[in-house]
């Protein structure tokens, strides 16, 4: 079984094409409204808590994982490149860490990839209990722009998935923390990568048929699968490579029953690789293994030629990752024998 391999390589995680020139330093106080809710940050942070992976891994982009105070909720290991530096750094939790524990570590700034963490019905707290701590909070424009999350934890998007989100956010962080030229450094990076993935795969002329499921887990083995949703980060990836998603929700993870799933008979399948163990299926060999040999999905012409590649879960949700999970699909895309 084919697997895809999502990894920034060293020398392009610290070495970035040079900023075209120097930006103005950030004014103090800076006052931003992040996800609908008003912020002022006093000073560049010397402390932050990052409650997320992807958060936490552009913070050590940026060259600021000295001040990274503590991190939670990891799904994947940390990118190999920034093994050293988060080894240092304090892990509060590998899900979602309690109120006490974040501000216990005095942060002068809390940020986060989720409202499920920090919003309205916040696992880790709401946007005013850090207010009332005296904490700015501030929360990844991928999880509020175009998307709603007031009717499930994960949220539906009312429109496609779009990785300037990402970058907005990257130069928003460095913004805040007055490291602009390096926020222009890591963007103009992956904006080069994610064009250079998108021409590879306009090269390859796919057929207007070729279809795809991503496969992120399942609260059992037996049941309805959590899969990807036509407009978030697996939906763009599809579109961009000019792939059909099999799936038209507009909910990021929605359940969708096997037997809809063959029916449509994708022509591969992405599964999950992931290091969280909250549900079987988060194991990617217990997904392999049900695909083998579970009666319908061992049928579907993905399972039959060996078309299930695999992707480190981060990257299928907003971050950095997100494009060097096209760059792998696109790469996978090229080696792919679309006729049978």
């Amino acid at each position: 079984m084919l697997k895809l391999t999502l990894r920034l390589t060293a020398a392009t995680a610290t070495t970035f094409a040079l900023a075209p020139m120097a930006l103005a330093a950030t004014e103090y106080p800076l006052t931003l409204t992040s996800c609908g809710h008003e912020i002022t940050i006093p000073k560049a942070p010397e402390s932050v808590v990052s409650v997320g992976q992807s958060t936490t891994e552009i913070l050590y982009a940026l060259g600021l994982a000295d001040k990274v105070a503590g991190t939670a909720l990891w799904i994947n290991p940390v990118l190999p490149q920034f093994a050293e530096v988060d080894a240092k750094v304090e892990r509060l939790a590998d899900n979602a860490p309690s109120f006490e524990s974040v501000v216990g570590k005095h942060p002068d700034l809390v940020v986060t990839a989720y409202e499920w963490m920090i919003g309205p019905q916040g696992a880790v707290g709401t946007r005013e209990m850090f207010d009332d701590s005296k904490i700015p909070s501030w929360v990844m424009p991928t999880e509020c722009v175009g998307k709603d999350n007031t009717q499930s934890m994960d949220g539906a998007r009312t429109v496609m998935f779009d990785p300037e989100l990402v970058y907005q956010g990257i130069t928003e962080l460095a913004q805040i923390f007055d490291v602009e030229e390096r926020g222009e450094e890591v963007v103009a990076d992956l904006k080069a990568r994610e064009a250079a993935a998108t021409e590879k795969a306009k090269a390859l002329n796919l057929p207007d048929n070729v279809s795809a499921v991503f496969w992120y887990s399942s609260a059992d083995i037996e049941i309805d699968p959590y899969v990807a949703g036509a407009y978030g980060v697996p939906g763009w990836m599809l579109s961009t490579l000019g792939v059909k998603n099999v799936v038209d929700s507009a909910e990021e993870w929605p359940t969708v029953g096997w037997e809809t799933i063959v029916t449509a008979d994708p022509a591969f399948i992405v599964a999950a690789e992931m290091n969280r163990r909250r549900f079987p299926a988060d194991d990617i060999a217990v997904k392999r293994e049900f695909l083998a040999s579970d009666p319908l999905a061992k049928e579907m012409s993905a399972v039959k030629n060996d078309r299930i590649l695999s992707m480190e879960a981060n990257a299928m949700d907003p971050s950095m990752r997100s494009i060097f999970g096209l760059e792998a699909l696109a790469d996978a895309l090229a080696g792919f024998d679309l006729s049978k």
